[in-house]
Protein backbone atom coordinates (compact mmCIF):
# COMPACT_ATOMS: atom_id res chain seq x y z
CA UNK A 1 0.00 0.00 0.00
CA UNK A 2 1.45 3.37 -1.00
CA UNK A 3 1.54 6.44 1.24
CA UNK A 4 -1.38 7.88 -0.74
CA UNK A 5 -3.57 4.81 -0.34
CA UNK A 6 -2.69 4.62 3.35
CA UNK A 7 -3.97 8.17 3.65
CA UNK A 8 -7.35 7.14 2.25
CA UNK A 9 -7.81 4.70 5.10
CA UNK A 10 -6.52 7.14 7.73
CA UNK A 11 -8.73 10.11 6.90
CA UNK A 12 -12.35 10.37 5.77
CA UNK A 13 -12.38 9.88 2.02
CA UNK A 14 -15.07 8.60 -0.32
CA UNK A 15 -14.35 6.70 -3.53
CA UNK A 16 -17.36 6.29 -5.82
CA UNK A 17 -17.83 3.67 -8.53
CA UNK A 18 -20.79 3.95 -10.89
CA UNK A 19 -21.72 2.01 -14.00
CA UNK A 20 -24.27 -0.32 -15.61
CA UNK A 21 -25.09 -3.86 -14.51
CA UNK A 22 -22.37 -6.35 -15.37
CA UNK A 23 -19.56 -3.80 -15.64
CA UNK A 24 -17.87 -5.29 -12.58
CA UNK A 25 -18.68 -2.59 -10.02
CA UNK A 26 -19.46 -4.82 -7.04
CA UNK A 27 -16.51 -7.18 -7.39
CA UNK A 28 -14.10 -4.35 -8.10
CA UNK A 29 -15.42 -2.19 -5.27
CA UNK A 30 -15.09 -5.07 -2.78
CA UNK A 31 -11.50 -5.76 -3.80
CA UNK A 32 -10.58 -2.08 -3.84
CA UNK A 33 -12.03 -1.62 -0.34
CA UNK A 34 -10.16 -4.70 0.86
CA UNK A 35 -6.85 -3.43 -0.49
CA UNK A 36 -7.37 0.00 1.01
CA UNK A 37 -8.66 -1.36 4.29
CA UNK A 38 -11.85 0.71 4.19
CA UNK A 39 -15.60 0.02 4.30
CA UNK A 40 -17.34 -1.33 1.18
CA UNK A 41 -20.79 0.23 0.76
CA UNK A 42 -23.12 -1.65 -1.59
CA UNK A 43 -26.00 0.74 -2.32
CA UNK A 44 -27.74 -1.84 -4.49
CA UNK A 45 -28.05 -4.19 -1.52
CA UNK A 46 -29.91 -1.48 0.39
CA UNK A 47 -32.47 -1.01 -2.40
CA UNK A 48 -32.79 -4.78 -2.79
CA UNK A 49 -33.44 -5.18 0.94
CA UNK A 50 -36.29 -2.69 0.89
CA UNK A 51 -37.66 -4.34 -2.26
CA UNK A 52 -37.67 -7.68 -0.47
CA UNK A 53 -39.57 -6.17 2.45
CA UNK A 54 -42.13 -4.57 0.12
CA UNK A 55 -42.68 -7.89 -1.67
CA UNK A 56 -43.09 -9.78 1.61
CA UNK A 57 -45.62 -7.21 2.85
CA UNK A 58 -47.51 -7.36 -0.44
CA UNK A 59 -47.16 -3.60 -0.96
CA UNK A 60 -48.23 -1.88 -4.16
CA UNK A 61 -44.88 -1.14 -5.80
CA UNK A 62 -46.50 1.60 -7.89
CA UNK A 63 -47.60 3.51 -4.76
CA UNK A 64 -44.78 5.94 -3.90
CA UNK A 65 -46.29 7.10 -0.61
CA UNK A 66 -46.58 3.51 0.65
CA UNK A 67 -42.97 2.76 -0.31
CA UNK A 68 -41.69 5.90 1.43
CA UNK A 69 -43.62 4.98 4.58
CA UNK A 70 -42.11 1.49 4.46
CA UNK A 71 -38.60 2.94 4.08
CA UNK A 72 -39.09 5.17 7.12
CA UNK A 73 -40.12 2.12 9.12
CA UNK A 74 -37.12 0.04 8.04
CA UNK A 75 -33.63 -0.50 9.42
CA UNK A 76 -30.98 -1.73 6.99
CA UNK A 77 -27.48 -2.50 8.21
CA UNK A 78 -24.50 -3.58 6.12
CA UNK A 79 -21.59 -5.49 7.63
CA UNK A 80 -18.33 -6.32 5.85
CA UNK A 81 -17.05 -9.86 6.43
CA UNK A 82 -14.36 -11.98 4.77
CA UNK A 83 -17.14 -14.04 3.21
CA UNK A 84 -18.80 -10.93 1.77
CA UNK A 85 -21.30 -8.28 2.77
CA UNK A 86 -23.95 -9.28 5.29
CA UNK A 87 -27.22 -7.43 4.76
CA UNK A 88 -29.47 -7.11 7.80
CA UNK A 89 -33.09 -6.10 7.20
CA UNK A 90 -34.76 -5.15 10.48
CA UNK A 91 -32.24 -7.45 12.18
CA UNK A 92 -32.70 -10.42 9.79
CA UNK A 93 -29.85 -11.63 7.59
CA UNK A 94 -31.24 -11.37 4.05
CA UNK A 95 -27.91 -11.51 2.20
CA UNK A 96 -29.06 -14.41 0.03
CA UNK A 97 -32.76 -13.58 -0.19
CA UNK A 98 -32.15 -10.18 -1.81
CA UNK A 99 -30.36 -11.83 -4.76
CA UNK A 100 -33.46 -13.66 -5.99
CA UNK A 101 -34.66 -13.03 -9.55
CA UNK A 102 -37.93 -11.57 -8.28
CA UNK A 103 -36.12 -8.99 -6.17
CA UNK A 104 -33.71 -8.21 -9.03
CA UNK A 105 -36.59 -7.57 -11.43
CA UNK A 106 -38.59 -5.41 -9.01
CA UNK A 107 -35.88 -3.27 -7.41
CA UNK A 108 -36.34 -0.57 -10.06
CA UNK A 109 -39.73 0.30 -8.51
CA UNK A 110 -37.94 1.22 -5.29
CA UNK A 111 -34.97 2.88 -7.00
CA UNK A 112 -37.13 5.21 -9.08
CA UNK A 113 -39.15 6.50 -6.11
CA UNK A 114 -37.81 9.93 -5.18
CA UNK A 115 -38.86 9.88 -1.53
CA UNK A 116 -37.25 6.48 -1.00
CA UNK A 117 -34.02 7.59 -2.66
CA UNK A 118 -33.86 10.64 -0.37
CA UNK A 119 -34.03 8.36 2.66
CA UNK A 120 -31.44 5.94 1.23
CA UNK A 121 -29.07 8.76 0.28
CA UNK A 122 -29.33 10.09 3.82
CA UNK A 123 -28.34 6.69 5.23
CA UNK A 124 -25.46 6.38 2.77
CA UNK A 125 -24.11 9.85 3.57
CA UNK A 126 -24.25 9.05 7.29
CA UNK A 127 -22.08 5.97 6.69
CA UNK A 128 -19.63 7.99 4.56
CA UNK A 129 -19.42 10.69 7.23
CA UNK A 130 -18.20 8.17 9.83
CA UNK A 131 -15.48 6.37 7.86
CA UNK A 132 -13.65 6.11 4.56
CA UNK A 133 -15.72 4.13 2.07
CA UNK A 134 -15.69 2.65 -1.39
CA UNK A 135 -19.28 3.01 -2.55
CA UNK A 136 -20.77 1.62 -5.75
CA UNK A 137 -24.10 2.12 -7.45
CA UNK A 138 -25.81 4.06 -10.23
CA UNK A 139 -25.70 7.66 -8.98
CA UNK A 140 -23.17 7.64 -6.15
CA UNK A 141 -20.74 10.00 -7.89
CA UNK A 142 -23.43 12.32 -9.25
CA UNK A 143 -26.01 12.47 -6.45
CA UNK A 144 -24.95 10.72 -3.24
CA UNK A 145 -21.37 12.01 -3.00
CA UNK A 146 -20.96 14.70 -5.68
CA UNK A 147 -17.83 15.98 -3.88
CA UNK A 148 -16.16 12.60 -3.44
CA UNK A 149 -12.36 12.56 -3.40
CA UNK A 150 -12.18 10.04 -6.26
CA UNK A 151 -14.85 9.08 -8.79
CA UNK A 152 -14.84 6.22 -11.27
CA UNK A 153 -17.28 4.99 -13.89
CA UNK A 154 -16.89 1.38 -15.02
CA UNK A 155 -18.29 0.24 -18.33
CA UNK A 156 -17.99 -2.83 -20.55
CA UNK A 157 -19.22 -4.13 -23.89
CA UNK A 158 -22.85 -5.27 -23.64
CA UNK A 159 -22.09 -8.85 -24.74
CA UNK A 160 -19.34 -9.06 -22.13
CA UNK A 161 -21.71 -7.84 -19.44
CA UNK A 162 -24.20 -10.52 -20.47
CA UNK A 163 -21.45 -13.17 -20.38
CA UNK A 164 -20.43 -12.15 -16.87
CA UNK A 165 -23.99 -12.25 -15.60
CA UNK A 166 -24.56 -15.71 -17.11
CA UNK A 167 -21.33 -16.98 -15.52
CA UNK A 168 -22.27 -15.52 -12.14
CA UNK A 169 -25.70 -17.17 -12.13
CA UNK A 170 -24.43 -20.55 -13.36
CA UNK A 171 -21.74 -20.58 -10.67
CA UNK A 172 -24.59 -20.25 -8.17
CA UNK A 173 -26.20 -23.34 -9.69
CA UNK A 174 -29.00 -21.48 -11.43
CA UNK A 175 -30.33 -22.29 -14.90
CA UNK A 176 -29.96 -19.41 -17.35
CA UNK A 177 -31.75 -18.60 -20.58
CA UNK A 178 -29.24 -16.31 -22.29
CA UNK A 179 -31.78 -14.69 -24.61
CA UNK A 180 -34.10 -13.85 -21.71
CA UNK A 181 -31.22 -12.56 -19.62
CA UNK A 182 -30.02 -10.39 -22.50
CA UNK A 183 -33.49 -8.87 -22.82
CA UNK A 184 -33.68 -8.29 -19.05
CA UNK A 185 -30.29 -6.53 -19.08
CA UNK A 186 -31.36 -4.29 -21.96
CA UNK A 187 -34.52 -3.36 -20.07
CA UNK A 188 -32.51 -2.75 -16.91
CA UNK A 189 -30.12 -0.45 -18.80
CA UNK A 190 -33.04 1.49 -20.23
CA UNK A 191 -34.61 1.96 -16.79
CA UNK A 192 -31.28 2.98 -15.23
CA UNK A 193 -30.43 5.55 -17.90
CA UNK A 194 -33.89 7.07 -18.31
CA UNK A 195 -35.45 7.17 -14.84
CA UNK A 196 -36.42 10.64 -13.62
CA UNK A 197 -34.71 10.31 -10.23
CA UNK A 198 -30.97 9.56 -9.96
CA UNK A 199 -30.42 8.27 -13.51
CA UNK A 200 -27.20 6.49 -14.39
CA UNK A 201 -24.73 8.87 -16.01
CA UNK A 202 -21.04 9.68 -15.97
CA UNK A 203 -20.05 12.39 -13.49
CA UNK A 204 -18.13 15.19 -15.18
CA UNK A 205 -15.08 14.60 -12.99
CA UNK A 206 -15.19 10.79 -13.07
CA UNK A 207 -12.48 8.59 -14.57
CA UNK A 208 -14.06 6.21 -17.10
CA UNK A 209 -12.57 2.70 -17.24
CA UNK A 210 -13.58 0.12 -19.85
CA UNK A 211 -13.40 -3.25 -18.07
CA UNK A 212 -14.26 -5.39 -21.12
CA UNK A 213 -10.75 -6.83 -21.38
CA UNK A 214 -9.64 -6.26 -17.79
CA UNK A 215 -9.61 -8.71 -14.90
CA UNK A 216 -10.89 -7.62 -11.50
CA UNK A 217 -7.34 -7.13 -10.23
CA UNK A 218 -6.40 -5.31 -13.42
CA UNK A 219 -9.30 -2.91 -12.94
CA UNK A 220 -8.41 -2.32 -9.29
CA UNK A 221 -4.78 -1.69 -10.28
CA UNK A 222 -5.98 0.89 -12.81
CA UNK A 223 -8.11 2.64 -10.18
CA UNK A 224 -5.24 2.69 -7.70
CA UNK A 225 -2.98 4.29 -10.31
CA UNK A 226 -5.38 7.22 -10.52
CA UNK A 227 -5.77 7.46 -6.75
CA UNK A 228 -1.99 7.49 -6.32
CA UNK A 229 -1.35 10.20 -8.90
Amino acid sequence: MTQKTKAVAQKLEVITIDGPAGAGKSTVAKELARRLGVFYLDTGAMYRALTLKAIRLGLNLEDAATLVEAARDTKIRLENHNSGTKVLLDGEDVSEAIRSLEVTNKTFYIARTGGVREIMVGWQREIGARQSVVIEGRDVGTVVFPKAAHKFYLDADFEERVRRRVKELREKGKQVDEDSLKKELQERDHKDFTRAVGPLKVAEDAVVIDTTHLTVNGTVDEILKHINK
